[in-house]
């Protein structure tokens, strides 16, 4: 082989991985997200103490562990407007069906997540089945749950909020699966970051090394043209909305394994911050783009800022409008990351 020849290979060898780096949907939430760190390192005291990065990865992974299933959902096209109302749910269903039953807490941690996947299913089936939006179907449940949760509330318990479980068999390790805490030197870290990285790792297994995944880019991108090579639209749709609840139950039973009790009205508004951080990490309103990692990065811009906000000592009234300006402004960078990918074609 001629140098000129070597030399030719090398070029087109840098001008494939520099095509495959602006390609990648996360690309653009990695920018955000360092300068997001770098912000906060420069403005707000303490921010880079093990403990208050700790903090940030625990607020991280509350949204996390929700953001990788409805990214995954929306690959496939789709939302769900029901998913912060099914945390709720979840918790309120193991809390109120151990408690009523006298049960071992573990119990009603396996009815809430048979419920819980009921849900996801019926979801995913009114979808395929009306040939509706999802988000009619979702806004329907989401509204449906709402008022089950605070009327099944108050109809067995008299109040918004459930009975203590905090005293009964299983409770402790339950405890430990959904709420511990997990030190590391001096550092405390809550055992949700662990449930986190595991979701992103499957998911992204599953995404990137398995025929499903190839489905779910498949109907999210033309749903009819995957149909007509055979992808199982409907199985793959039914398994996203699953998948969201899957997420809704582990948040559930870590908010009720957490506080030992569940207030009815929480969750509601949720739904639109782990949409928020899948679109942060790189995933397309309209389907078929996105990835996993790009919203575990988006959810780790929401902990950053909520707590660097905390850390700066700045009124938290801000939050939202630096939310709102991250969202508008990771979508813009990830527009301009895919005609640049497109352009080195």
């Amino acid at each position: 082989m001629s140098a000129a020849t070597a030399s030719t290979d090398d070029r087109l060898l840098e001008t494939s991985r520099l095509r495959k780096l602006l390609g990648r949907p996360e690309l653009g939430s990695v920018v955000g997200a360092l300068a997001v760190f770098v912000f906060f390192a420069l403005v707000a005291d303490g921010f880079l103490r093990p403990a208050s990065l700790s903090t940030v990865l625990y607020a991280s992974s509350t949204i996390g562990i929700m953001a990788v299933p409805v990214a995954l959902l929306m690959i496939g096209g789709e939302f769900d407007l029901s998913a912060g109302v099914l945390v709720t749910t979840s918790a309120l269903v193991s809390s109120m069906f151990s408690y009523q039953m006298t049960a071992n807490t573990w119990v009603g941690t396996g009815v809430s997540l048979l419920v819980t996947l009921a849900v996801g299913a019926f979801n995913g089936l009114m979808l395929t089945r009306t040939k509706l939006p999802s988000f009619i179907i979702t806004l329907g449940t989401f509204l449906m749950l709402t008022g089950l949760n605070l009327g099944f509330t108050k109809l067995i318990d008299g109040t918004v909020s459930t009975k203590s479980i905090s005293d009964m068999e299983g409770f402790p390790s339950a405890h430990d699966v959904f709420a511990s805490t997990l030190t590391i030197g001096d550092v405390d870290f809550k055992i949700t970051i662990l449930w986190w990285f595991a979701l992103v790792a499957l998911a992204s297994w599953i995404l990137l090394r398995t025929r499903a995944g190839n489905w779910i880019f498949a109907v999210g991108g033309n749903q009819d043209a995957a149909r007509a090579v055979g992808v199982p639209v409907t199985k793959t749709k039914v398994g996203l909305y699953m998948g969201v609840a899957l997420g809704a139950w582990i948040s559930g039973q870590h908010l009720l394994y957490s506080y030992d009790v569940v207030q009815s009205g929480e969750g509601v508004g949720n739904e639109l911050i782990y949409i928020i951080a899948a679109v942060i990490g790189g995933c397309l309103i309209t389907g078929g783009y996105g990835s996993a990692v790009g919203s575990a990065v988006g959810a780790l811009i929401f902990g950053m800022t909520s707590k660097g906000i905390v850390f700066a000592e700045w009124n938290p009234d801000w939050f939202k409008f630096f939310l709102g300006a991250m969202l508008l402004l990771a979508t813009l960078l990830n527009a301009w990351v895919r005609k640049r990918a497109e352009a080195t074609k």
